[in-house]
């Protein structure tokens, strides 16, 4: 960030340290008041001297030269950010130097934070910090007030700067980058190298010899019976399917579980499957829907437009509103000129609630292959199995398992529905849709 030409004229303030010895002259004061009524006189003298040497202090403590905050451009949502904070100074003595920032909530949380800078020898003071975004989107670190006290510790100065300094918070892919997911890839020969998957898909491919663990409706019995030897039959995994990521952005998505909503948890898992997806020959796009529908991609099918995926992502706004589904899910179907796999992430509380996503649901599970994925309740499942010490706890805890009873009962329909239904906690989430879409496409169920 270029250095600032000018800064603010800096304030002088008292300290703690000056409150403190302020108030231990009060009583002082009141003593030499009563003792001898005509020293009066002394009492504001010594106020006089205290704030003289307030004033004095604070001018030792020397002139802030520059203050440059340094962050990087771009960060993803959930991800620990480096933030530093260098101040120059010429000349003084000074004590100790603190800092805060004014940032946007999504940035840091209260839209504030305050630390201590170190004093260096060549008359310089660094922090170096981090903030974690809890939310997508552009946030902007605006100002940063500056204190730096004299060397008494009585007197201080202060400045104000304006930064006006933009983040971009982007979606977390931190599991695409994952060295285990990129062993996984290249161990699964899943790699740029165009070669058949064989695997078990339902265009036959080639026989083999059968193996221990082998499928035994996968032997070819009459070609074994020519050879006398057990073979079985081999397929090629089907390629080039689509898949899309219905993710609801309603007001239920928007709420946070262990600090990072819903909808997040959701786009990070959903980045990571789609980024397996292309890396084994299919099709990605992304859906996102409240009220109304959001937002389309076009479906990618190569790892190099990944970041169109990242963008069309990056899009999905929050939402307070309850989302349609019966709109939202026509007009996905609408656009799709073939059969799909689509991976619906969203949140439900009860059959009630639900009742629309359930008809849509089915509609769409009539034409296309439909995977519904919800995140697990952490807290309503930890109040329902609390011991129950108290009678307030106990009603917690009953009130917390009919919930939890009300959501395996809309689960249930789900399936009924025709729908394949994960539900995992959030740190399992991505693995356990990246292992849910290779078993479907292993099953050849989607085209």
């Amino acid at each position: 960030m270029p250095r600032p030409t000018s800064l603010p004229r800096s304030l002088y303030v008292p300290t703690r340290r000056a409150a403190v010895v302020l108030a231990a002259a009060a009583p002082v004061a009141l003593v030499i008041a009563a003792t001898a009524p005509g020293a009066w006189i002394a009492a504001p003298l010594l106020g006089l001297a205290l704030l003289v040497l307030i004033a004095l202090d604070a001018m030792l403590a020397g002139r802030l030269d520059s203050v440059d905050v340094v962050t990087v451009p771009d960060t993803e949502v959930g991800e620990e950010t480096p933030l530093e904070v260098r101040a120059q100074f010429a000349g003084g003595q000074r004590g100790a130097v603190s800092c805060a920032l004014e940032a946007d909530p999504r940035l840091i949380e209260h839209g504030r934070a305050t630390f201590d800078l170190d004093s260096r020898a060549d008359g310089s003071a660094l922090a170096q910090t981090s903030f974690t975004p809890n939310r997508r989107g552009s946030g902007r670190i605006e100002n940063v007030w500056l204190r730096w006290s004299g060397p008494m510790g009585l007197g201080a100065r202060m400045v104000r700067r304006p930064l006006d300094q933009e983040v971009r918070v982007w979606p977390n892919i931190g599991v695409v980058r994952s060295p285990a997911l990129q062993t996984f890839l290249r161990d699964a020969q899943f790699g740029l190298i165009a070669r058949r998957m064989r695997g078990e898909g339902t265009q036959f491919e080639s026989l083999t010899e059968y193996q221990p663990g082998m499928d035994r409706r996968r032997i070819d019995w009459k070609s074994s019976a020519r050879h006398v030897h057990l073979y079985a039959k081999e397929y090629e995994t089907e390629r080039n399917n689509q898949i899309v990521f219905a993710i609801d952005c309603g007001q239920a998505m928007c709420e946070p579980i262990d600090g990072m909503p819903l909808i997040d948890r959701a786009v990070s898992a959903a980045l990571a499957t789609a980024y397996v997806a292309l890396r084994t020959g299919d099709r990605a796009a992304m859906f996102g829907f409240a009220a109304r529908p959001e937002t389309m991609s076009p479906f990618i099918s190569s790892t190099r437009e990944f970041y169109r995926l990242q963008q069309a992502a990056a899009g999905l706004d929050y939402k307070a509103q309850e989302p349609n589904f019966t709109l939202a899910m026509a007009t996905l179907t609408a656009r799709l000129q073939r059969r799909s796999l689509i991976v619906v992430f969203s949140d439900f509380t009860d059959p009630t609630s639900a009742e629309l996503m359930l008809e849509s649901v089915a509609r769409l599970s009539r034409h296309h292959l439909v995977l519904f994925v919800t995140l697990e309740d952490a807290e309503l499942k930890g109040l329902a199995d609390a011991e129950p010490a108290d009678m307030q706890t106990l009603a917690m805890a009953v009130t917390a398992d009919s919930l939890l009873r009300q959501r395996e009962l809309v689960k249930l329909r789900l399936r009924q529905a025709g729908a394949d239904v994960l539900e995992a906690p959030y740190s399992q989430i991505g693995t356990r849709l990246i292992d849910a879409y290779l078993a479907i496409k292993r099953s050849g169920a989607i085209g």
